[in-house]
């Protein structure tokens, strides 16, 4: 019976195994994490409802890129405050009907405080 809580009892192979296994495993934490951070990046975080519906599906605007089918876009989550990411996407695509950030909606006078900032 081998003693496994003594490393220096170990032998070479048994050493070379249990590296083997702890790097698989630190690989796969690794890759987990960058995996879980690159939903969340990619994940809907804005909301906005269109006015008309752009001409393209996809649009950059201030660095996000939104995704729009008919007149609801999403796009992920920025650095900017939500207000400035509204004037922003409005002055690309036109006026806003509904804004949401995180899931908490803009109230009417800030969509068209938004709509007005933006021109």
């Amino acid at each position: 019976m081998t003693n496994l809580s003594n490393p220096a009892r170990l032998s070479a192979g048994q050493r070379i195994g249990s590296f083997a296994a702890a790097a698989i495993f630190g690989l796969l934490l690794v890759t987990g994490a960058s995996t879980a951070q690159a939903q969340t990046r990619t994940g809907a975080y804005y909301t906005a409802t269109l006015s008309e519906a752009p001409a393209a599906t996809r649009t950059v605007s201030g660095g996000l890129v939104w995704n729009c089918a008919g007149t609801a876009c999403t796009a992920p989550r920025g650095t900017s405050r939500p207000a400035i990411v509204c004037a922003r996407l409005v002055r690309e695509l036109g006026p806003i009907t509904a804004f949401s950030a995180g899931g908490s909606a803009l109230a009417a006078a800030d969509i068209e405080r938004c709509n007005a900032n933006a021109r």
